[in-house]
């Protein structure tokens, strides 16, 4: 009786070809999973901006409607993003509800230090300042990421 037929296993030849074959698709997986990882983090950015400057434009259109008072000489924007939280008394409501613009801000996805507070981690633009050199001041016009990293497009995060 031979003892070729008691030995059952994989020769080394066998094992070391199952290796490579999951080797190569590994390495054509892990490209396919950053790219997936990048673009979530891209669309969490896109809805992070969305939201606070569609809070900004609110704020800035219950202003011009006389619900929020303005000082003389300011801007009818908010002057933190806090403020877009905290709420604002409402001047037409003869109870002085407060009108809130946002349940929290988000925080910039693009961000790299998440114990940072949320609202630093945003870049911000006053209405006095120019949409190339954008510079923070006494309200908040917009907001952009601080990443220079560039995106899927072609374009850097903090020009979005």
């Amino acid at each position: 009786m031979s003892h070729a037929g008691k030995w059952r296993g994989f020769t080394l030849i066998e094992v070391a070809v199952v290796l490579a074959i999951l080797g190569v698709l590994a390495s054509i997986v892990t490209p396919f999973a950053e790219v997936a990882a990048q673009r979530g983090r891209e669309q969490e950015l896109r809805r992070a901006l969305r939201e606070i400057r569609d809070a900004i434009d609110a704020y800035k259109l219950a202003s011009d409607e006389g619900r929020i008072p303005r000082v003389a000489g300011a801007s009818s924007y908010p002057p933190t993003l806090q403020a877009l939280v905290d709420g604002v008394a409402d001047a037409r409501n003869p109870k002085q509800v407060k009108v809130f613009f946002l349940r929290r801000i988000p925080r910039d996805p693009m961000h790299a230090d998440a114990n940072i507070d949320a609202a630093a981690t945003w870049g911000k633009r006053s209405y006095a300042s120019e949409a190339d050199a954008p510079q923070a001041g006494e309200d908040v016009y917009d907001v952009f990421s601080r990443s220079t990293v560039v995106g899927l497009n072609g374009v850097e995060y903090r020009k979005w």
